[in-house]
Order: structure tokens, then C-alpha cells, then sequence
């Protein structure tokens, strides 16, 4: 299906072409000619599935029967649902700035270090790899093994643990704590994007402002409040909106590490559970226009300040 839209709109941009290379038409007219299959690939693949998305979230299970705002009203009351949005909430809330946070740091201590390449390499490498992958790793970090004398931990936290004289604990069971043990795996992984984007715009501050401000005797904190953040906040803003759209569309690490149970759900892997595994398509569509509404701000946000930087 995705092949056949990309071969039509392929042969609509050459045949657009053609013509606007024989026709004398005007730039506008040209312009439209060529925006023309972008047009009907977002049509074909963004427009019409979302709009039968949000048609579907206000049907049942089997979106045979309409029944209005019902899905919309569980997620509100029902608190299993409450308690999904509660983790959405604490994912969007630390992971975007955590990440940010730590990498931030990291580009400016290591800026212009010996072995700076090195160590960049060594917070970027979670990147590198999926989300499952790194969710596997983090597995036998909180690995469990019952307190017996004759039985080693293998998950590390667990092992430290009983060095300093405690027993083992089943990490992933108490909530809200494993939802917190869980947002360490995406900090884990985004950070490595935070310092990239940050420390290259870092790198991209002028040096004359830098040692203006050397010379007027700023303090190491005063240059970082006062020339750094300020010289990279465009890029900040990029980096926290784009780990935000990123935390609110999770569902690897979730489904991975313990499949929303234990109090651990959140929106996308609960719209996943609704529409495949239980079959309640219509609430599971619910689901996704809520995820997509939810969106929205942060991407207006992040297309407004771009603006602005660009001003």
C-alpha cells in the first residue's frame, strides 16, 4: 500500500514536471505543481487515517454502534485510565528535562577536554541502539533472585543492595517506583541526544562573547547562566520538545519491560492493549486522539520559538 502511494505520487510529481517545463507557468502555479504529491501522500497517510481515527474513538468495541463521548468519559473516570494519564504525566514531566539536564551538563564539562571525542561517544552509544535492546540491559539491572544464602544476584542494584547488608527487592512491582526505575531507562538513552544537539551549539558560540565575559571577570556559574543558556536556548527548546513528543509516544520500554502491569501503563502502550490485545478498538482509538491532542502544544510550541530564533 505505502509502495503503491509512493510510486503515484512519483509519477504525479514527474508528469508535473514535464509540464511545467512546457507550459509557461507562473512560480505560484509551478509551486503548486510541485507541492501537489506532497499533498496527496499526507492526504492518503496522515489526513484520512487520523480523521478515521477520531470518527472511530467515538464507537464501540467492534465501531459497529455509535455512543458519543463514552470512550472519552472512561478515560476520565474509570481509574485504571487515571492512573495511565498519572503515568504520562511523570514520564512527560522528568524524562525531557532530566535527559536535558544531564546532557547539558556532560557537553560542558566535557567541552574542550582531553579526550572529549571519547567520552561524547560513550553517553551517545544508548542511542545507537532500540529502545527493546536497551530495555533487555536494564533488565539485569533490576534483575530479582530470592534472599537465599545460596543464590547471587545477577541484577547490579539488587547486588548492592545486599553488599550493604539489605535483602533483594522485587523492584518492578512497587508502583510508582518502577514507573520512575522505567523513566531511567529513557534518560539513559535521550541524554546522549541532549548532549549531541547541545554541545554542538555550545561549540557554535562566538569566542569573542566568551572571553568579553572572561575578561569582565564572570564567574564560571555567571558564564553559564549568562552567556551559555542564553546563546543556546533555541537549541534547548529543540531538544526538550523533541524529547517530550518522544516520552509521550513510549511504549517499547513499557511493553518490554513489564507490559503495563504493575501499575506501569502508560497512553501508548495502553492504546496498544485496547485495539490489539482486548480488541476495544473504539476505546483504543480514544486513546490515540487523546496521545495526538496531547502532542500538539509541545510541536506549536517548538515551531513557535523556532520563529522566533529565525527573527
Amino acid at each position: 500500500m505505502v509502495a503503491a502511494i509512493l510510486l503515484f505520487a512519483a509519477i504525479i510529481g514527474l508528469i508535473l514536471f514535464i509540464a511545467s517545463r512546457f507550459t509557461g507557468k507562473s512560480d505560484r502555479a509551478v509551486a503548486a505543481l510541485y507541492l501537489a504529491p506532497v499533498v496527496v501522500m499526507l492526504s492518503v497517510g496522515l489526513l484520512y487515517p487520523g480523521l478515521r481515527t477520531v470518527y472511530q474513538s467515538f464507537l464501540d468495541a467492534s465501531l459497529q454502534n455509535f455512543v458519543g463521548f463514552d470512550n472519552y468519559q472512561r478515560i476520565i473516570e474509570d481509574p485504571e485510565q487515571r492512573l495511565v494519564l498519572r503515568n504520562t504525566f511523570f514520564w512527560v514531566l522528568v524524562t525531557p528535562f532530566a535527559a536535558t539536564g544531564i546532557g547539558l551538563l556532560y557537553a560542558i564539562l566535557v567541552d574542550k577536554a582531553r579526550g572529549e571525542a571519547f567520552a561524547k561517544a560513550l553517553i551517545f552509544l544508548p542511542m545507537s541502539i532500540s529502545g527493546v535492546a536497551a530495555t533487555v540491559i536494564w533488565k539485569f539491572m533490576y534483575e530479582y533472585r530470592p534472599d537465599q544464602s545460596n543464590i547471587k544476584q545477577i541484577g547490579v542494584i539488587n547486588q548492592i543492595i545486599v553488599l550493604f547488608g539489605g535483602k533483594p527487592q522485587q523492584l518492578l512491582i512497587d508502583s510508582p517506583l518502577n514507573t520512575f526505575l522505567l523513566i531511567a531507562i529513557m534518560i539513559w538513552i535521550q541524554a546522549g541526544f541532549a548532549m549531541t544537539v547541545l554541545s554542538a551549539a555550545i561549540k557554535a558560540i562566538p569566542d569573542d562573547i566568551v572571553e568579553a565575559a572572561r575578561l569582565d571577570g564572570v564567574t564560571p556559574w555567571g558564564m553559564f547562566r549568562f552567556v551559555t543558556v542564553p546563546a543556546i536556548r533555541p537549541a534547548l527548546v529543540v531538544v526538550l520538545t523533541t524529547i517530550a513528543i518522544g516520552t509521550l509516544k513510549v511504549f517499547d520500554i513499557v511493553q518490554t519491560m513489564t507490559g503495563g502491569r504493575f501499575d506501569t501503563s502508560v497512553i501508548a502502550n495502553e492504546f496498544y492493549s485496547q485495539a490489539i490485545r482486548t480488541g476495544d478498538r473504539g476505546f483504543g482509538a480514544a486513546l490515540a486522539v487523546v496521545l495526538f491532542v496531547l502532542v500538539i502544544p509541545i510541536v506549536v510550541y517548538n515551531i513557535r520559538q523556532l520563529r522566533r530564533s529565525e527573527a
